[in-house]
């Protein structure tokens, strides 16, 4: 269904062409005065610098060949040269009358739709989530939703971190902890147990275990009074188990049966875990690849690298310079591999990109992360368009977020100053929604509890994705989960208050909502039709600069103007039939905007609240 911008412009495109000047210039952008116009071009003040001619003389040229026809009530030129429009009222009910019964409420497909893959998970195995996986799972999770309802093949990959020296350092403080295992018996033949030798819980302990053994402050101990018999010891302990952390990984990513088997358990109880983690968030990934899976390309694309005369030795490493002309600044070169032959990130990214054009074929790819990885998807990016490894119009793209922050304005943290689990904050807000909601005593308490996780996962998403990605926000339970002002609770709560009015219409025999919708009689009736009719042309900006914001924006200017057309119109004692069916039906849409909008940022509304 063609944009109500489009429509515009093709008016103005016309009435430009039919003055003698080139459509391009025939550009319409919505008011920043709407007191006195709906929409606004200012074509003639750009026209006028290419014909040499006054912005008020083209403007009054343009707008006396549109007319006021059948999409225009009010075509006016103002000085210096810009030219108002409004939008006739029986226009605008037959675009919303067809939205009502599009089956996509006017949403586009895409005639040729793409394959994206979004890169927006990088969670490590054996390790809880936490709040700094909020951010690019949300974000990752709503740009693939919004692409998807465009008519897009929308492909997200978790790109797990499983084949690090984490591996090598949980195998080791398993074998401390359970020398007995047949994975340590070198003379063991038989098949390894199918059972997991460690819960999830035990995972999650084993590894900062092993992690803190490996890494021995002995400067630290030395502080806290450690007598330097006892530092001496702990540092030649904790140098041996470092030692064998790496043999260990190195043995894994060798193929080492025993240690396969092992590395086999950790990603079947961490993949459990993380993806019921998700699911509590509605997230979810077509591709459950990790670093692993690129294994098998890194050494075929190193030697690539260098036939191509694209690597080179420098200090020991293999690196490829990444600087091309325009740079603003000097760009380091991206390591490919160490000097000990050891693999980086870089690599393992570059070889997860050749699994993905052999398998996948992307037409583009979208990936998400903190902001401050903004030179490393850099290097990676330029080094495979450098090596031919994707086509160098092929858009790669990098969002980059901010951090999360409480309200000291510092890193979001526990009260002790650890870093929060995500499923913790997730109780922390769902307990804030259930207390909210309490406060009306009308709801049971189970009713509370479940309504209480709709709404508290709205606030935790809406409240990150109303924030442009790139920059830090400030953390706020309280404001996050009221039902006042820009937040998802209010959102939800503009869609509960309609399903109420609709669900009362239903029971009063009435049958409003086959109705058409009518021409609007007031201001506030068509400033809620102008805004549900903006639906498609934001869907599709929001997508294209990848800014979930864009989208919680609109909802929000759409309930509020729902919410005072609710005040200033009596719907349900109406008694104007045809009045009341148009009321209904147009409800109805708005409402059906909304819930398409909540859907597409990752998060659904209750019934009542």
């Amino acid at each position: 269904m063609e944009k109500i911008l489009e429509r515009i412009e093709g008016e103005l495109k016309k009435a430009f062409l039919a003055c003698g000047y080139e459509e391009r210039f025939a550009k319409a952008v919505l008011s920043n005065r709407p007191d006195l116009c709906e929409y606004q071009c200012n074509g003639a003040m750009a026209a006028a610098k290419a014909y040499r001619k006054k912005p008020m003389e083209i403007a009054a040229q343009v707008v006396e060949n549109l007319g006021e026809g059948e999409v225009f009530s009010l075509c006016q030129a103002v000085m210096p040269g810009f030219i108002n429009l409004k939008l006739d009222e029986g226009f605008m009910a037959d675009y919303l009358n067809r939205m009502a019964v599009d089956g996509r409420l006017g949403l586009e497909r895409q005639k040729e739709p793409k394959t994206i893959v979004v890169d927006y998970g990088g969670p490590n195995v054996a390790k809880p989530l936490h709040v700094g996986h909020l951010r690019s799972a949300v974000i990752g999770e709503s740009i693939k939703r919004m692409g998807l309802a465009l008519g897009h093949r929308m492909v997200g990959d978790i790109h797990l971190g499983d084949w690090g020296l984490q591996m090598g350092l949980i195998i080791e403080e398993l074998r401390d902890r359970k020398p007995d295992l047949p994975y340590f018996d070198e003379g063991f033949e038989g098949n390894y147990p199918e059972e997991s030798p460690f819960t999830i819980s035990e995972l999650e302990e084993i590894y900062p275990t092993a992690s803190l053994k490996a890494k021995f402050k002995a400067e630290d101990a030395r502080k806290a009074g450690m007598a330097e018999e006892e530092v001496a010891k702990r540092e030649a302990e904790s140098a041996a188990f470092a030692e064998r952390a790496h043999l260990a990984t190195r043995k894994l990513q060798e193929g080492y049966k025993p240690f396969m088997a092992i590395w086999q358990h950790i990603m079947r109880v961490s993949r459990a875990d993380l993806e019921k983690n998700y699911r509590n968030l509605n997230v979810f990934f077509e591709l459950w690849k990790g670093e692993s899976d690129a294994q098998k390309y890194i050494p075929g694309l190193i030697e690539d690298l260098k036939a191509k005369g694209l690597a080179y030795e420098s200090q020991g490493a293999l690196v490829v310079d990444i600087g091309q002309p325009g740079d603003s600044k000097e760009l380091p070169p991206c390591i490919v591999q160490k000097s000990d032959g050891a693999a980086l990130y870089a690599t393992s990214d570059l070889g997860t990109i050749l699994e993905r054009e052999k398998e996948l074929h992307p037409d583009a790819y979208i990936y998400i992360a903190d902001k401050r990885q903004e030179l490393h998807f850099t290097q990676v990016f330029r080094v495979a368009k450098k090596a031919g490894f994707v086509a160098p119009d092929k858009p790669m793209s990098f969002l980059g977020f901010g951090t999360m922050n409480g309200k000291d304005g510092k890193p979001f943290k526990t009260r002790d100053g650890g870093v929060m689990r995500l499923e913790h904050l997730m109780d922390d807000i769902n307990q804030a929604g259930y207390q909210r909601i309490m406060e009306n005593r009308t709801a049971t308490e189970e009713e509370a509890r479940n309504t209480a996780k709709i709404v508290g996962l709205a606030a935790l998403k809406y409240g990150d994705l109303s924030n442009q990605a790139a920059k830090d926000y400030i953390f706020d339970i309280d404001r996050f989960v009221s039902f006042e002002g820009n937040t998802g609770p209010y959102i939800l709560y503009t869609i509960v208050r309609i399903k109420s009015i609709l669900n009362k219409d239903k029971e009063q025999g009435k049958d409003a909502g086959k109705g058409l919708i009518l021409p609007a009689a007031s201001d506030g009736e068509k400033e809620l039709m102008l805004e549900i009719a903006r639906y498609n042309d934001v869907m599709e900006s929001a997508f294209e600069e990848k800014a979930p914001h864009k989208l919680c924006q609109y909802i929000y200017d759409l309930s509020n103007d729902f919410n005072r057309f609710y005040h200033d119109t009596k719907i349900l004692s109406e008694e104007d039939l045809g009045k009341r069916k148009s009321y209904i039906r147009l409800i109805t849409l708005a409402k059906d905007v909304l819930c398409a909008c909540i859907q597409v940022l990752g998060f659904e509304a209750p019934e009542r609240m």
